[in-house]
């Protein structure tokens, strides 16, 4: 848990840096929770825990098991997982998401939020993603989706009561009508969505109405938020929600991205999750400044405990911020095969495959260095930044050779390599953002990858264009995630550092 409030403690933007988009959040005491989409990636649905609304930590993964979360191998990227809601209702949490790759939406409760959490009720009478849960008076659950349609659940078995029915869509004629959230503040139910699409021109818009199922009418100054047709160094702004603050103040979480480079600017850290203030207008929410260095709240800000640069796999296990495409067998991703070192037995022959072995963590700073110490003697296998199986670059390790390898869209190539003198290695990743855009078709960053000599030197044997590792190129909703692989046999790793640093 957090130290004592501090003061001289800043605020910045994003709160919680990196892919993390979808962002849901509930209050429960003083305790705040929140959760975020996690698509293709094991285990599924990051969960969060602050006492400021400012910093935030890691306290586990919602959907930790097999059984509650199924992700075939040929899940697509960006498949999986779907825009969490998670609330806080009658002594318990609930969660409800939608499984796009095979199960539907799927609801979970837990009396813990750092777990574990039941196995999934499924709701095969709710049609469509971004689902949401809100309470009324009488009890009545009332589960609203993108579309915006809504029907009345038991949320113990997954019944729906009653025929789903249409509600207020957001502005007629506006792309993705989505990520539905239904709050009763005041004399009003209030119907905050996002539209526009999850791109440049997302927004968050408004209605409200007198009961929970409508009739709705409109905030006359829709949309509530959003950057398009700005310059505003954050973008894509949308897919809120609303939470008070300590001192009951109204704050929105949402997503956002930073986009560098020329045009059409490209974003590599995926979507992200930002905080702005709200206020109240002849009943209406008006969304403050998104600023990277805000004001701070009129609250004590809680100093985060310090995040280690070193993992150095002694744990028992993984940390809950290790993620792996779709799943992750235990006998494949080892830290008891040798003590102190992370084993990956290989399946898929590369991250081109859907089922490779890989674990790592999202890149949550635009300019970081990353290093591990890797012993290839018993197969190959290495440090890669993977944004799907048809972009990423990485740098691997055999016996007797290291080498840089980029896929990127339909062609695959091995763009530097050198002999290696057997043994233990250390092998690097290097991001370093774009500055001062010179050049219109420059990009957001370059990947430079390496490896450590004896001496401590870092010897650079390709930097690449970070272009092809965006979304923009990619497609998709994630971002980067950098982390370690197997591709033959079996590859030990002793330590993994990540760094972020001033350029």
């Amino acid at each position: 848990m957090p130290s004592e409030p501090e003061s001289g403690i800043s605020l910045s933007n994003p709160v919680i840096p990196g892919f993390h988009p979808d962002p849901s959040v509930c209050r429960a005491g003083e305790d705040y929770y929140l959760a975020c989409s996690s698509f293709e990636y094991y285990p599924g649905i990051p969960v969060f825990h602050s006492r400021d609304l400012v910093h935030w930590t890691q306290i586990g993964n919602a959907l930790d098991r097999p059984e509650q979360l199924r992700l075939p191998p040929g899940a697509p990227s960006s498949g999986g997982l779907y825009a969490p809601t998670l609330r806080y209702h009658d002594g318990r949490f609930w969660l409800i998401v939608t499984n796009v790759s095979g199960d539907g939406n799927l609801l979970f409760t837990a009396t813990d939020p750092a777990g574990p959490w039941s196995d999934p009720v499924r709701l095969p009478g709710v049609r469509g993603i971004d689902p949401d849960l809100a309470w009324d008076d009488e009890g009545t659950c009332w589960c609203t989706v993108a579309g915006v349609s809504q029907v009345r659940i038991d949320p113990h078995t997954g019944e729906t009561l009653g025929e789903p029915r249409r509600v207020w869509s957001g502005t007629p004629g506006a792309k993705a009508p989505e990520a539905p959230h239904l709050y009763h503040i005041g004399e009003y139910w209030y119907l905050l969505i996002a539209e526009g699409g999850t791109e440049r021109c997302h927004a968050v818009s408004v209605a409200r109405g007198r009961t929970p199922d409508g009739p709705f009418e409109p905030c006359p100054a829709n949309p509530v938020l959003t950057h398009r047709g700005t310059d505003h160094p954050v973008q894509n702004t949308g897919h809120g929600d609303l939470v008070q603050g300590p001192d009951g103040s109204w704050w929105m979480v949402f997503l956002g991205v930073r986009p560098h480079g020329g045009t059409p600017g490209w974003h590599v850290l995926g979507r992200e999750t930002f905080l702005a203030p709200v206020t109240w207008v002849d009943g209406w929410p008006v969304v403050g400044e998104v600023a990277s260095s805000p004001a701070s709240p009129p609250w004590p800000l809680q100093r985060p405990a310090a995040v280690p640069v070193r993992d150095d796999f002694e744990g028992g296990g993984l940390a809950p911020g290790w993620i792996s495409p779709r799943f992750r067998h235990e006998e494949d991703c080892t830290t008891k095969e040798r003590a102190g070192w992370l084993s990956l037995r290989a399946r898929g022959a590369s991250l081109d495959d859907t089922d490779v072995t890989f674990a790592g963590r999202r890149q949550q700073h635009p300019a970081c260095r990353v290093r591990t110490l890797v012993d290839p003697a018993g197969g190959s296998g290495g440090l890669a930044v993977r944004l799907d199986e048809r972009h990423h670059y990485e740098i691997e390790a055999t016996a007797d050779e290291v080498r840089v390898i980029a896929r990127i869209g339909p062609l695959r190539s091995v763009v530097a390599s050198r002999p290696s003198a057997g043994g233990p290695v250390v092998l690097g990743v290097e991001t370093t953002p774009a500055r001062e855009v010179t050049d219109p078709r420059e990009g957001p960053d370059t990947v430079a990858l390496g490896v450590r000599e004896a001496d401590g030197t870092f010897t650079e044997l390709a930097r690449l264009d970070g272009r092809y590792l965006s979304t923009e190129v990619a497609g998709g909703f994630t971002g980067r995630v950098i982390g370690l692989y197997a591709s033959t046999g079996t590859v030990h790793f002793d330590w993994f550092d990540y760094e972020p640093y001033e350029d």
